[in-house]
Protein backbone atom coordinates (compact mmCIF):
# COMPACT_ATOMS: atom_id res chain seq x y z
CA UNK A 1 0.00 0.00 0.00
CA UNK A 2 0.94 3.39 -1.09
CA UNK A 3 2.35 5.32 1.85
CA UNK A 4 -0.11 8.27 3.13
CA UNK A 5 2.00 11.64 3.41
CA UNK A 6 0.81 14.40 5.67
CA UNK A 7 -0.06 16.69 2.48
CA UNK A 8 -2.44 14.31 1.20
CA UNK A 9 -4.58 13.81 4.39
CA UNK A 10 -8.28 14.36 4.21
CA UNK A 11 -11.36 14.89 6.79
CA UNK A 12 -12.87 11.76 7.82
CA UNK A 13 -9.82 9.82 6.70
CA UNK A 14 -9.31 6.42 8.46
CA UNK A 15 -5.01 6.23 8.83
CA UNK A 16 -2.78 3.30 9.80
CA UNK A 17 0.78 4.70 9.17
CA UNK A 18 3.93 5.60 10.54
CA UNK A 19 5.19 9.62 11.18
CA UNK A 20 8.17 10.80 13.17
CA UNK A 21 7.43 12.41 16.74
CA UNK A 22 8.59 15.98 16.27
CA UNK A 23 6.93 16.95 19.74
CA UNK A 24 5.21 15.48 22.68
CA UNK A 25 2.75 16.70 25.07
CA UNK A 26 1.22 15.04 28.33
CA UNK A 27 -1.78 17.37 28.71
CA UNK A 28 -4.69 17.23 30.62
CA UNK A 29 -8.27 17.88 29.77
CA UNK A 30 -11.46 20.09 31.57
CA UNK A 31 -11.70 17.09 33.81
CA UNK A 32 -8.47 16.51 34.86
CA UNK A 33 -8.13 13.41 32.58
CA UNK A 34 -4.79 13.15 31.24
CA UNK A 35 -4.16 12.61 27.13
CA UNK A 36 -0.84 12.82 24.58
CA UNK A 37 -1.11 15.90 22.37
CA UNK A 38 1.98 14.90 19.46
CA UNK A 39 3.39 16.94 16.62
CA UNK A 40 3.57 14.03 13.44
CA UNK A 41 5.47 14.74 10.34
CA UNK A 42 7.16 13.37 7.46
CA UNK A 43 9.05 14.95 4.10
CA UNK A 44 5.60 16.98 3.26
CA UNK A 45 4.94 18.13 5.83
CA UNK A 46 3.36 18.14 9.65
CA UNK A 47 0.47 17.82 11.78
CA UNK A 48 -0.85 17.62 15.50
CA UNK A 49 -2.49 14.17 17.09
CA UNK A 50 -3.88 13.33 20.36
CA UNK A 51 -4.53 10.39 21.94
CA UNK A 52 -7.59 10.80 24.46
CA UNK A 53 -6.84 8.72 28.04
CA UNK A 54 -3.57 7.96 27.90
CA UNK A 55 -1.50 8.26 30.41
CA UNK A 56 2.17 8.77 31.74
CA UNK A 57 3.11 5.49 31.05
CA UNK A 58 2.38 4.90 27.10
CA UNK A 59 3.97 8.64 27.22
CA UNK A 60 6.94 7.62 28.22
CA UNK A 61 7.42 4.58 25.63
CA UNK A 62 8.13 7.10 22.95
CA UNK A 63 10.08 10.09 23.05
CA UNK A 64 10.63 13.45 20.35
CA UNK A 65 12.46 11.85 17.25
CA UNK A 66 10.98 8.27 17.37
CA UNK A 67 9.22 7.14 14.90
CA UNK A 68 5.16 5.95 15.57
CA UNK A 69 3.26 3.64 13.93
CA UNK A 70 -0.08 5.48 14.81
CA UNK A 71 -3.92 4.72 14.03
CA UNK A 72 -6.17 6.77 14.10
CA UNK A 73 -8.89 9.12 12.01
CA UNK A 74 -8.19 12.67 10.72
CA UNK A 75 -10.86 15.18 11.29
CA UNK A 76 -10.98 19.07 10.63
CA UNK A 77 -10.68 21.41 14.24
CA UNK A 78 -10.77 25.03 14.01
CA UNK A 79 -10.00 25.00 10.30
CA UNK A 80 -7.08 22.85 10.66
CA UNK A 81 -6.50 19.12 10.33
CA UNK A 82 -5.69 16.77 13.07
CA UNK A 83 -5.39 12.93 13.98
CA UNK A 84 -7.74 11.65 17.08
CA UNK A 85 -5.64 8.55 17.62
CA UNK A 86 -6.64 5.63 18.64
CA UNK A 87 -3.59 3.58 19.27
CA UNK A 88 0.05 4.12 19.21
CA UNK A 89 3.38 2.18 18.64
CA UNK A 90 7.33 2.86 18.44
CA UNK A 91 9.11 1.73 15.73
CA UNK A 92 12.56 0.89 15.29
CA UNK A 93 14.85 3.57 13.38
CA UNK A 94 15.68 0.71 11.05
CA UNK A 95 12.51 0.02 9.87
CA UNK A 96 12.05 3.39 8.03
CA UNK A 97 13.51 4.99 5.02
CA UNK A 98 14.56 8.19 6.78
CA UNK A 99 14.45 10.23 3.74
CA UNK A 100 10.55 10.22 3.92
CA UNK A 101 10.76 12.10 7.11
CA UNK A 102 12.89 14.58 6.59
CA UNK A 103 12.09 17.79 4.59
CA UNK A 104 14.49 19.08 1.90
CA UNK A 105 14.67 21.92 -0.22
CA UNK A 106 13.21 21.43 -3.80
CA UNK A 107 16.26 23.27 -5.47
CA UNK A 108 19.50 21.50 -6.51
CA UNK A 109 21.76 21.78 -3.40
CA UNK A 110 25.17 21.50 -5.89
CA UNK A 111 23.89 24.25 -7.93
CA UNK A 112 23.11 26.14 -5.20
CA UNK A 113 26.26 25.66 -3.62
CA UNK A 114 28.29 26.12 -7.31
CA UNK A 115 26.58 29.76 -7.21
CA UNK A 116 27.81 30.41 -3.62
CA UNK A 117 30.99 29.65 -4.69
CA UNK A 118 30.86 31.99 -7.76
CA UNK A 119 30.12 34.70 -5.51
CA UNK A 120 32.45 34.83 -2.41
CA UNK A 121 35.35 33.69 -4.75
CA UNK A 122 34.22 36.78 -7.10
CA UNK A 123 34.64 39.25 -4.34
CA UNK A 124 36.82 42.13 -5.15
CA UNK A 125 38.08 42.57 -1.78
CA UNK A 126 41.19 40.50 -1.70
CA UNK A 127 40.51 40.12 2.44
CA UNK A 128 37.24 39.13 2.02
CA UNK A 129 37.60 36.88 -0.75
CA UNK A 130 40.55 34.94 1.20
CA UNK A 131 38.39 35.17 4.05
CA UNK A 132 35.52 33.00 2.00
CA UNK A 133 37.68 31.09 0.66
CA UNK A 134 38.88 29.71 4.19
CA UNK A 135 35.52 28.98 5.02
CA UNK A 136 34.57 27.01 1.59
CA UNK A 137 38.10 25.37 2.55
CA UNK A 138 36.32 23.81 5.33
CA UNK A 139 35.08 20.29 3.87
CA UNK A 140 33.24 19.99 6.90
CA UNK A 141 31.96 22.83 6.91
CA UNK A 142 30.45 22.98 3.52
CA UNK A 143 28.63 19.64 4.29
CA UNK A 144 26.72 20.79 6.80
CA UNK A 145 25.62 23.91 5.10
CA UNK A 146 24.11 21.91 2.22
CA UNK A 147 22.41 20.11 5.02
CA UNK A 148 21.41 22.34 7.51
CA UNK A 149 17.98 24.26 7.52
CA UNK A 150 17.56 27.59 8.44
CA UNK A 151 15.58 27.08 11.45
CA UNK A 152 13.32 24.18 13.13
CA UNK A 153 9.79 25.87 12.24
CA UNK A 154 9.60 28.43 10.84
CA UNK A 155 11.06 29.50 7.51
CA UNK A 156 13.53 27.59 5.26
CA UNK A 157 12.82 24.80 8.12
CA UNK A 158 14.10 21.69 5.91
CA UNK A 159 17.46 20.02 4.23
CA UNK A 160 19.10 22.74 2.40
CA UNK A 161 16.96 25.32 4.02
CA UNK A 162 19.86 27.43 5.22
CA UNK A 163 21.94 27.42 1.75
CA UNK A 164 18.69 28.20 -0.19
CA UNK A 165 18.19 31.29 2.11
CA UNK A 166 21.69 32.35 1.95
CA UNK A 167 22.26 32.05 -1.54
CA UNK A 168 18.45 33.64 -2.69
CA UNK A 169 19.49 36.63 -0.35
CA UNK A 170 23.25 37.16 -2.18
CA UNK A 171 21.81 36.79 -5.71
CA UNK A 172 19.01 39.43 -4.53
CA UNK A 173 21.72 41.42 -3.11
CA UNK A 174 23.83 41.23 -6.11
CA UNK A 175 20.84 42.57 -7.84
CA UNK A 176 20.11 45.76 -5.52
CA UNK A 177 23.97 46.89 -5.08
CA UNK A 178 24.38 48.66 -8.00
CA UNK A 179 21.38 51.20 -7.40
CA UNK A 180 22.91 51.54 -3.89
CA UNK A 181 26.62 52.61 -4.47
CA UNK A 182 26.99 53.87 -0.71
CA UNK A 183 26.52 50.43 -0.38
CA UNK A 184 30.26 48.46 0.12
CA UNK A 185 29.04 45.12 -2.22
CA UNK A 186 31.42 42.79 -1.01
CA UNK A 187 30.98 44.06 2.74
CA UNK A 188 27.03 43.29 2.02
CA UNK A 189 27.24 40.22 0.19
CA UNK A 190 30.05 38.36 2.88
CA UNK A 191 27.55 40.05 5.45
CA UNK A 192 25.26 37.61 4.45
CA UNK A 193 26.97 34.70 3.94
CA UNK A 194 27.92 34.91 7.23
CA UNK A 195 24.94 36.03 9.30
CA UNK A 196 23.47 32.35 10.17
CA UNK A 197 26.58 30.85 9.63
CA UNK A 198 26.49 29.87 13.27
CA UNK A 199 23.38 28.11 12.66
CA UNK A 200 25.61 24.98 11.72
CA UNK A 201 26.35 24.58 15.52
CA UNK A 202 23.14 25.94 16.51
CA UNK A 203 20.65 23.27 15.33
CA UNK A 204 20.44 19.67 14.98
CA UNK A 205 19.22 17.80 12.07
CA UNK A 206 19.93 14.31 12.29
CA UNK A 207 16.36 12.81 13.06
CA UNK A 208 14.53 15.90 14.22
CA UNK A 209 15.23 19.73 13.66
CA UNK A 210 16.23 20.99 17.30
CA UNK A 211 18.56 23.05 19.18
CA UNK A 212 22.39 21.86 20.79
CA UNK A 213 23.69 22.45 23.98
CA UNK A 214 25.47 25.54 22.51
CA UNK A 215 22.99 27.25 20.44
CA UNK A 216 20.73 26.91 23.59
CA UNK A 217 23.28 28.19 26.01
CA UNK A 218 25.69 30.39 23.54
CA UNK A 219 22.94 31.19 20.10
CA UNK A 220 23.92 31.91 16.61
CA UNK A 221 25.33 34.93 16.76
CA UNK A 222 27.85 34.26 19.21
CA UNK A 223 28.90 31.43 17.51
CA UNK A 224 28.87 32.99 14.46
CA UNK A 225 31.66 35.47 15.73
CA UNK A 226 33.36 32.70 17.05
CA UNK A 227 33.87 31.00 13.34
CA UNK A 228 34.72 34.47 11.75
CA UNK A 229 37.44 34.99 14.46
CA UNK A 230 38.49 31.01 13.28
CA UNK A 231 38.62 32.11 9.40
CA UNK A 232 39.71 35.96 9.62
CA UNK A 233 42.50 34.29 11.51
CA UNK A 234 43.94 32.21 8.86
CA UNK A 235 43.15 34.09 5.81
CA UNK A 236 46.77 35.87 6.20
CA UNK A 237 47.88 32.61 5.12
CA UNK A 238 46.10 33.62 1.95
CA UNK A 239 46.58 36.95 1.23
CA UNK A 240 50.57 37.74 3.18
CA UNK A 241 48.27 40.58 4.84
CA UNK A 242 46.68 41.16 8.13
CA UNK A 243 43.17 40.70 8.21
CA UNK A 244 41.73 44.43 8.64
CA UNK A 245 40.68 45.51 12.21
CA UNK A 246 38.18 47.78 10.74
CA UNK A 247 36.75 44.99 7.87
CA UNK A 248 36.47 42.30 10.69
CA UNK A 249 34.51 44.60 13.44
CA UNK A 250 32.23 45.43 10.55
CA UNK A 251 31.37 42.10 9.83
CA UNK A 252 31.29 40.91 13.57
CA UNK A 253 28.69 43.83 13.75
CA UNK A 254 26.88 42.95 10.81
CA UNK A 255 26.59 39.09 12.46
CA UNK A 256 25.45 40.62 15.71
CA UNK A 257 23.08 43.10 14.76
CA UNK A 258 21.08 41.17 12.12
CA UNK A 259 18.15 40.51 13.88
CA UNK A 260 17.42 44.13 13.92
CA UNK A 261 16.03 45.23 17.06
CA UNK A 262 16.70 44.08 21.08
CA UNK A 263 13.48 42.50 21.65
CA UNK A 264 14.10 39.84 18.69
CA UNK A 265 17.67 39.30 20.12
CA UNK A 266 20.39 41.50 18.55
CA UNK A 267 22.59 42.39 20.98
CA UNK A 268 23.21 45.84 19.02
CA UNK A 269 20.97 47.95 16.55
CA UNK A 270 22.34 47.83 12.76
CA UNK A 271 24.85 51.08 13.00
CA UNK A 272 26.14 50.60 9.19
CA UNK A 273 24.48 50.85 6.15
CA UNK A 274 25.41 46.71 5.09
CA UNK A 275 23.64 45.96 8.61
CA UNK A 276 20.63 47.58 7.85
CA UNK A 277 20.37 46.40 4.57
CA UNK A 278 20.95 43.33 5.31
CA UNK A 279 18.59 43.06 8.36
CA UNK A 280 16.02 44.41 6.16
CA UNK A 281 16.90 42.18 2.89
CA UNK A 282 17.44 38.85 5.65
CA UNK A 283 13.36 39.94 7.21
CA UNK A 284 11.95 40.01 3.27
CA UNK A 285 13.05 36.56 2.21
CA UNK A 286 12.02 35.14 5.75
CA UNK A 287 8.82 36.69 5.96
CA UNK A 288 8.05 35.95 2.25
CA UNK A 289 8.76 32.29 2.34
CA UNK A 290 6.94 31.76 4.99
CA UNK A 291 3.83 33.57 3.65
CA UNK A 292 4.15 31.41 0.43
CA UNK A 293 4.38 28.55 1.74
CA UNK A 294 1.86 28.23 4.31
CA UNK A 295 -0.34 29.73 1.83
CA UNK A 296 0.53 26.74 -0.68
CA UNK A 297 0.76 24.13 2.07
CA UNK A 298 -2.60 25.05 3.25
CA UNK A 299 -5.35 22.39 1.94
CA UNK A 300 -8.39 23.18 4.06
CA UNK A 301 -11.43 24.67 1.50
CA UNK A 302 -11.52 28.24 3.12
CA UNK A 303 -9.83 31.58 0.71
CA UNK A 304 -7.99 32.18 4.28
CA UNK A 305 -5.58 30.04 6.07
CA UNK A 306 -5.70 28.84 10.23
CA UNK A 307 -4.89 31.94 12.18
CA UNK A 308 -1.22 31.79 13.05
CA UNK A 309 0.17 32.04 16.57
CA UNK A 310 3.84 33.17 15.34
CA UNK A 311 2.77 35.54 12.85
CA UNK A 312 -0.43 36.70 14.40
CA UNK A 313 -2.52 36.58 12.10
CA UNK A 314 -4.97 34.61 8.83
CA UNK A 315 -3.36 34.68 5.30
CA UNK A 316 -5.83 35.09 2.32
CA UNK A 317 -5.67 32.79 -0.88
CA UNK A 318 -7.64 34.00 -2.64
CA UNK A 319 -11.88 34.02 -3.29
CA UNK A 320 -14.31 32.91 -5.45
CA UNK A 321 -13.79 35.19 -8.38
CA UNK A 322 -16.93 36.69 -7.43
CA UNK A 323 -16.12 39.20 -4.90
CA UNK A 324 -16.77 36.71 -1.68
CA UNK A 325 -15.05 34.56 0.23
CA UNK A 326 -16.15 31.29 2.03
CA UNK A 327 -18.00 31.95 5.23
CA UNK A 328 -19.39 35.19 3.60
CA UNK A 329 -23.52 36.43 4.38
Amino acid sequence: MARRFVKELGDGEMLEEVYLVIEKQLRSNRQGNPYIQVELRDRTGSISARLWNAGEGLFRTFEEGDFLKIKGKVQLYQGALQIILSHLDRVAPEQVDLPEFLPQTEQDVSKLLERLRALLLGLGNPHLRALGECFLMDDDLVRDLCRAPAGVRNHHAYLGGLLEHVVTMLDVADRIAPLYPALDRDVFLMGIFLHDIGKLRELGYGKVFSYTDEGQLVGHLVIGVEMLNEKAAKAPDLTGEPFPKELLLRLKHIIVSHHGTYEFGSPKLPMTAEAIALHHLDNFDAKVHTFTRDIREDRNQSAWTPYSQSMQRRLFKGGNGDGTTEGDE
